[in-house]
Order: C-alpha cells, then sequence, then structure tokens
C-alpha cells in the first residue's frame, strides 16, 4: 500500500510538472489563437462598428458577400497574381540555387546578397520599386527612352500593373526560397550524378530524372509557402497603386483591410476572412492532392 502510495504521488508530481511546463503554450494558444479565430466567427453573425453596440444580423455578412463583385474582383485579381508570381518564383529560385550550389568565386558574398532583401522592410522596397516604375522619372523607362523605346506604363496601365507587383515580389522574396532549393540540392547524394554520367546521361537527363524527383518535397514546401504569402499581399498594392488603376491591383487582403479600417465593417470583414482563409485552405489542399499524386504516379 504504501508503495502504492508513494508511486502514485509521483506520478501526480510528474503530471503536475508536465502541466505546468505546457500551460504558458496552451495560454498563448487560447488567447492568441482560440479567441480571436472563435470571436472573428462570432463576427460574421453581426454588424459592428467599434464604437456602436454589437447588432446580431444573422447570415447578412454572408448574403452581401455573395453579391459583392468588388471582392470577387478582388479574388480574381489575388488568383492572377499568384499565377504570374509563383511560376516566377518558383523557376527564378531554383536557377539561383543551382547557381550558387556550383563552386563560383564569391560563393558566400552572393548567398548573403540574394537574401538580404528578404530581411528589408517591405515599406522600404515597395517605395524603391516604386520609384523605379516611374513612368517619367523611373530607372526603367529611362533606360528604354535611352535605347530608342517607348515608356511602359508599369503602374498606370491596368494591364501592367499587377505584372509589375509581382515582379517586384518576386525579387522580394526570392532569396528565401534560394536557400531552401539550395537546401535540397546539397541534400542530393553526388554518387547519383557520378552513375548517370557514367551511363551517358545529359545535364538535363540528371536533372530531370535525378534533381528534381529527389527536391520534390522542397517544391511543394516553396509551392505552398509562396502561395500563402501570394494570398497575402497587401503592402505591395497599398503603397504603389492602392488597389488601382481600376481596381486591377485591389488584393483580397487590401479589400478586407479597407471594410474593417477603412469603412469600420468589421463584421463583414470578419466574414470576408474567414471565407477568403477557407479559399486558402482549399487551394492548398488541392496543391497537396495534386503533388501526392504525382509522386505516386
Amino acid at each position: 500500500m504504501m508503495k502504492t502510495s508513494i508511486h502514485r504521488t509521483q506520478k501526480n508530481r510528474q503530471q503536475g510538472a508536465a502541466i505546468r511546463m505546457v500551460s504558458p503554450y496552451l495560454i498563448h494558444l487560447a488567447v492568441f489563437v482560440l479567441f480571436p479565430v472563435l470571436f472573428s466567427i462570432f463576427l460574421t453573425f453581426h454588424q459592428w462598428n467599434i464604437i456602436s453596440p454589437m447588432k446580431y444580423t444573422g447570415l447578412d455578412n454572408y448574403l452581401h458577400l455573395v453579391n459583392d463583385r468588388l471582392f470577387w474582383k478582388a479574388i480574381i485579381n489575388t488568383l492572377f497574381f499568384l499565377v504570374i508570381h509563383i511560376p516566377l518564383q518558383l523557376v527564378v529560385a531554383l536557377f539561383l540555387a543551382w547557381l550558387l550550389n556550383e563552386k563560383i568565386i564569391l560563393r558566400p558574398f552572393f548567398r548573403a546578397s540574394f537574401f538580404m532583401p528578404v530581411v528589408i522592410s517591405g515599406v522600404v522596397v515597395t517605395t524603391m520599386w516604386q520609384q523605379l516604375y516611374g513612368l517619367e522619372t523611373g530607372v526603367l523607362n529611362q533606360l528604354l527612352t535611352a535605347i530608342g523605346l517607348s515608356r511602359v506604363e508599369w503602374l498606370s496601365h491596368p494591364a501592367m500593373a499587377m505584372v509589375s507587383i509581382a515582379i517586384m515580389a518576386t525579387w522580394k522574396n526570392v532569396g528565401l526560397y534560394t536557400i531552401l532549393f539550395l537546401v535540397g540540392l546539397q541534400a542530393v547524394p553526388q554518387s547519383h550524378y557520378e552513375a548517370a554520367r557514367m551511363e551517358g546521361a545529359s545535364p538535363w537527363q540528371q536533372f530531370w530524372y535525378i534533381t528534381l524527383p529527389a527536391i520534390n518535397p522542397t517544391i511543394f514546401m516553396v509551392f505552398v509557402l509562396s502561395t500563402i504569402g501570394g494570398f497575402s499581399l497587401f503592402i505591395e498594392p497599398y503603397i504603389m497603386t492602392d488597389g488601382g488603376p481600376l481596381n486591377a491591383t485591389l488584393s483580397a487582403m487590401l479589400y478586407i483591410y479597407r471594410q474593417a479600417f477603412g469603412y469600420y465593417h468589421m463584421g463583414y470583414a470578419a466574414t470576408l476572412g474567414l471565407v477568403f482563409a477557407l479559399l486558402i485552405l482549399l487551394v492548398v489542399a488541392i496543391q497537396k492532392r495534386y503533388v501526392e499524386n504525382t509522386e505516386n504516379a
């Protein structure tokens, strides 16, 4: 009986110590994750402008969302941005990683240089590119006119504005994905390449049949991170174009921000955010399913 009591006391102490160790994380999770999510869902059924008391509206916010053409325009703009940004980022990041994986002069310097834009403030980068894209005084248009070409309306033409933002966003974030690809390339055993060369495989065949399958998990991770980052597009159109011209660069995040902090439609903004989060989850799930099917094929 005494041994059983001692054992039970020790077990209770261990359980108490375990609870005390995880309690800070559980409190943080409850306060900063669980409560905001539940409160946001609660807000979707109410009208609230922060100042006045909440007013229960049922499904009015969801019905408004279905008929909100500007929101769906923002979704289409965001998807258009992803269609340009993700392939461009994958190709450029993989190419830079391949270069940095070779024995080149000043390789550590170039690795640090490519990663530097990632740690620079997005506001600073966006402001700098806004100056580069200037119609009259921008460096890019000055270079074009110097060689006899016409100026390009990088940010003032509806067909070019989102493309220009996608190029700038790729430059800003490509360093991070270059490092991820570089880690994946360095993990590929060199013996595979040596065996392939002995069999007469060309560099392209080595890349296609050895490198790509080996770094497929890295490609998927970069794909997902780029997608989530692309869906979060906000600073670039907010500073460079304010969603224009003609709402051509109005992203979903910028539209939600306007509803929440421009018009103080907190309930409707919460509804937009919830639907947008579910859309991101759906897109990532489809990507995961597609990559898994490709791996099993």
